[in-house]
């Protein structure tokens, strides 16, 4: 065997092997492009799973590349402002079954576009920013959550009415009327805005009610105090002995004339 035929048999092997690593490289992510306790796949586009992964807050550094990111069955208690920024292919976002309390008006910031299914059932949202969905036009999933049902969750649902199935998730767990509790959102006919500015201008007028009822009564209560300390010091003064009178000198003389 010539020493090209000894290269030749060498050389393709590792070439094969090369071209096999490089296949893998470009088809699968890398390990450390992957979020700690997260699976990544790639099929029509990358997965990230990091599900029941006792995750307390949202990873990172998240592949840009990501198409399905799941942190369901977490403990995840906030979504930071613009943390899915950059992430341009993104369509589907799942964070069910997570200790969500709220969602900020940025919190969905940059996958406005491209998101098409948002999960945030099962968690303990109760208030939102009226503007978190203004210009999500994904389907939402948003039940078993303990909303309270005011000015500003219909404000923040006002614009997804087409969206029937995500307003009709949500049920009243307390409320600026107490006869919403328990009822369906949708259910609600009342403008809840205009409801809280008339119960504003009604605790208004009450107040300044109450201000004016206090000046009238000092002011009754000062003429009162003042009428009975002039009366007493009228008393008083006619209470006094009187003096004599002297009589005039013109009335002497004429007397002895």
């Amino acid at each position: 065997m010539t020493l090209l035929d000894l290269w030749l048999s060498r050389s393709i092997p590792m070439c094969l092997m090369l071209q096999s690593l490089v296949l893998m490289a470009l088809c699968f992510p890398s390990a450390s492009m992957c979020p700690k306790g997260c699976t990544c796949l790639r099929g029509d586009g990358l997965s990230v799973n990091c599900s029941h992964a006792q995750l307390k807050e949202i990873p990172s550094e998240l592949p840009p590349d990501t198409v399905l990111l799941r942190l369901d069955h977490n403990q995840i208690t906030s979504v930071p402002a613009r943390v899915f920024q950059g992430l341009n292919r993104l369509r589907e976002i799942n964070l069910s079954h997570n200790a969500l309390e709220t969602l900020g008006d940025s919190a969905l910031q940059g996958v406005e576009d491209t998101l098409q299914a948002l999960d945030i059932s099962h968690n303990l949202i109760s208030l939102v920013h009226k503007d978190t969905f203004a210009q999500l036009k994904a389907r939402i999933h948003m039940g078993h959550n303990p909303w309270h049902c005011d000015c500003t969750l219909q404000q923040a649902l006002r614009g997804m009415f087409y969206n029937h199935e995500a307003a009709g998730q949500v049920l009243c767990k307390t409320s600026d009327l107490q006869d919403l509790e328990g009822r369906p959102f949708l259910s609600v006919d009342a403008d809840l805005c205009n409801l809280t500015k008339r119960t504003t201008d009604y605790a208004m007028l009450v107040t300044m009610f109450g201000w004016f009822a206090m000046v009238i009564s000092y002011v009754v209560y000062y003429v009162r105090q003042n009428q009975e300390d002039a009366r007493r010091h009228l008393e008083y003064l006619k209470s006094l002995p009187s003096k004599p009178k002297k009589q005039d000198d013109g009335e002497d003389v004429s007397t002895v004339v």
